[in-house]
């Protein structure tokens, strides 16, 4: 009897460490990879591939390397007005014929400009894919660029200032705004959406010179991610892109900024607004550090998620607000930016609490933080951390893998980064989080801006 308890105990913890080696195997292998093949044309075109057949869908994605950081200083909102005049019309497409040949076989498309880049995308059927790829090479070889067209554009561009910035409450507030307080730098730090001004002064010799500097193909990244042959598409791609012209690129200017040694502190009055509001910044560590990392963490312990600490504290504990909005990058990702970048939290609150109150909370929430980052703590950042960057890689039908793709072709010439994201994040340790919180979380490193509501009592209803 006691023969075969030992032998069942042994065959126990036999299986025991089996499982263990099991355990550990599947999980050194368990990191999602992303097929990339990444190639440049003989014009400094960098391509990237990354086959999907889940779905007979294909992205095109086009990212060129300009975005509000380094427009014309005198030209304030320009690399957005240019995003626009880039569905007015090419060579073989007149005006509203491209987004008509996307939408007329199925697709669909955007732009936007971020602080980076800006970028093109259409997702299509996988058969339509060559049509689209003929398509963005057509206006990327030459623009249709007329004064009717720029008229127009500024029109628009001006229209969309004012009904989501001037004519809004708490228009602006903070992702427009923030920027501007916080950095010292013209490049980061000026109105990116546009003065009214600078957009009425553009004229079609800005934009021709914006063109042939900025639009080139060695200033540009192509992505196409989905259901395709490699082959045939490499041929494609050569075919319809690789007679482009290059461009001489003008120097990179200084985007660096100071390091910040007083926390600084601003009220903007809106008189939209009912309720106030307040927006906390921290300048972040530079990309692909260790401490990049780690912030990438403390951004899920603070504010990610219905257990973040920040919301635990402001919603659940103190009920000075109903929602805690953060990030790092909130005009993208923590990933899909080159320059100095911010990160940032920002609320509505009652009108009978102050400013003093929350920040108050926030401090205590801030003050305690170390204590709070134990070896458990950071590995359910990573957990959140691994589904946040998932979600998304897979959304949009592989729209967001093309988004890193692209942005690391740019800004690293390195899209394989994509691949190794989550063991960077696995490196990060609490004694490099505690490290990261004595250097960047830190008072003297924080911007705080307020909305003020400017509200008319005299106006007020009274039952």
């Amino acid at each position: 009897m006691k023969l075969q308890l030992l032998l069942l105990l042994c065959l126990f913890f036999l299986s025991c460490d089996e499982q263990k080696s099991s355990a550990e195997e599947k999980d050194s292998t368990s990191a999602y990879s992303v097929p990339v093949e990444y190639f440049k044309l003989d014009n400094g075109l960098k391509v990237i591939l990354s086959k999907d057949d889940t779905a007979p869908t294909a992205i095109v994605a086009v990212y060129y390397n300009i975005g509000f950081r380094i427009e014309p200083k005198d030209r304030t909102g320009f690399a957005h007005l240019f995003e626009h005049m880039m569905f007015q019309g090419s060579e073989n497409l007149r005006k509203m014929e491209f987004i008509n040949l996307v939408q007329k076989n199925g697709g669909i498309l955007n732009g936007s400009t971020r602080f980076d880049f800006t970028n093109y995308f259409e997702i299509v059927p996988a058969h339509k894919l060559e049509t689209m790829l003929w398509a963005e090479a057509d206006r990327m070889r030459g623009l249709d660029i007329t004064q009717e067209n720029l008229t127009n554009q500024q029109g628009v561009v001006k229209n969309e200032v004012k009904v989501n910035v001037l004519n809004q409450p708490y228009g602006g507030f903070p992702w427009l705004d923030m920027p501007q307080y916080a950095n010292e730098n013209w490049y980061n730090a000026h109105n990116f959406y546009g003065d009214l001004k600078d957009l009425d002064s553009a004229n079609l010799e800005d934009v021709a010179d914006f063109f042939k500097t900025y639009y080139a193909p060695n200033n540009a990244a192509l992505a196409v991610v989905g259901d395709f042959s490699a082959e045939e598409v490499k041929g494609w791609i050569q075919k319809y892109f690789g007679d482009i012209p290059s461009a001489e690129l003008p120097a990179t200017p200084d985007i660096s900024e100071p390091k910040q040694t007083e926390e600084k502190f601003f009220i903007k009055d809106d008189s939209l607004a009912n309720k106030p509001a307040i927006a906390v910044a921290y300048k972040m560590p530079k990309r692909n550090t260790p401490e990049y990392y780690a912030m990438g963490l403390l951004d899920q312990i603070l504010v990610q998620g219905d257990n973040s600490l920040l919301r635990q504290k402001l919603v659940n504990e103190n009920g000075y607000t109903s929602n805690v909005s953060g990030g790092i990058n909130y005009l993208g990702n923590m990933f899909n930016y080159k320059g100095p970048m911010l990160w940032m939290f920002n609320l509505t609150y009652d009108n009978d609490t102050s400013k003093d109150q929350v920040m108050a909370a926030v401090d205590s929430v801030l003050n305690n933080l170390k204590s709070k980052v134990t070896k458990e703590s950071v590995a359910g950042a990573l957990v959140k951390m691994r589904s946040s960057l998932y979600d998304e890689l897979g959304g949009s039908f592989g729209l967001g893998r093309a988004d890193l793709l692209c942005s690391f072709a740019l800004f690293d010439d390195d899209p394989g980064r994509i691949n190794t994201l989550e063991q960077e994040f696995k490196k990060v340790t609490p004694e490099l989080i505690h490290a990261t919180i004595d250097s960047y979380l830190r008072p003297t490193n924080r911007t705080v801006l307020v909305v003020n509501p400017l509200l008319d009592n005299s106006k007020t209803s009274k039952r």
